[in-house]
């Protein structure tokens, strides 16, 4: 296959450059991605200034890789409009340092950019890996990615589906299985005040996320429960079963 590798980390991230690495020996890969860390950036596009496009060589790869000052639906947008001379057949965005479950698909870059594929009608997959105390397993991420991939592939192809992947921090080994489920609950981020002020203005930062026990039958639960989870996705927020009472409103 052809396939389009994109992610939020930057185009130096560890987690990309190891998957291209695998993918291109069996596919023909190009990567276009942010030329720096771009979590948490959602759908965000780059409308009142120019974007720059740089064709970079990235040590170990021999695919094509371009890194683009915007955000990683940017660089989905950019690769469609500019850079490809064929179209792909399916874009992969990660492996994403960190999970992406339960309400971390609203914000983000990783799974916006599958997200961004979709939309131009093509299949996407968004590949994240737990990150714990600084480490990520990208070896098990990379197996069930490719497992995955090949065992979907034709139905992926054929529904322009975007499904996303969650890998636990575990060695394949230990790996339970695979749960096909629903994204989790909502797990807040908190924010502490720093010291002082500037300009009369006080300061806060996020440092870290409410803990709580996550709802049976979600990625959140299964990924504790040491399995890889699969999501299928969506991007129209529509809520069908309320259309018609909201119409009688009228």
């Amino acid at each position: 296959m052809r396939l389009l590798l994109v992610n939020d980390d930057g185009i130096h991230a560890k987690g990309i450059n190891k998957l291209a690495m695998e993918l291109e020996k069996e596919h023909e890969v190009i990567i276009v991605a942010p030329d720096d860390e771009r979590s948490a950036q959602s759908q965000a596009l780059t409308l009142r200034k120019p974007l720059f496009v740089e064709e970079v060589s990235l040590e170990g790869i021999k695919s094509k890789a371009y890194s683009v000052s915007g955000t990683p639906a940017d660089c989905v947008r950019v690769a469609m409009a500019k850079l490809l001379d064929k179209p792909v057949d399916m874009v992969i965005s990660g492996i994403n340092k960190g999970l992406n479950v339960g309400m971390d698909v609203l914000y983000s870059g990783t799974i916006s950019a599958a997200i961004e594929a979709n939309l131009y009608r093509i299949p996407s997959i968004a590949l994240s890996a737990q990150w714990v105390d600084g480490n990520v397993n990208y070896e098990t991420a990379i197996r069930y990615g490719k497992l995955i991939m090949d065992k979907m592939k034709d139905e992926l192809l054929k529904n322009k589906m975007i499904i996303s992947i969650n890998t636990p921090y575990l060695d394949e080994d230990r790996i339970k299985g695979i749960k096909v489920c629903k994204i989790g609950g909502i797990v807040y981020d908190y924010y502490l005040m720093e010291d002082g002020e500037i300009k009369g203005q006080s300061i806060f930062k996020a440092e870290g996320r409410e803990r709580r026990e996550p709802e049976e039958g979600t990625d959140r639960f299964y990924i504790a429960q040491g399995y890889v989870t699969i999501t299928p996705l969506q991007y129209n927020l529509t809520n069908f079963d309320l259309i018609e009472k909201v119409e009688s409103w009228l």
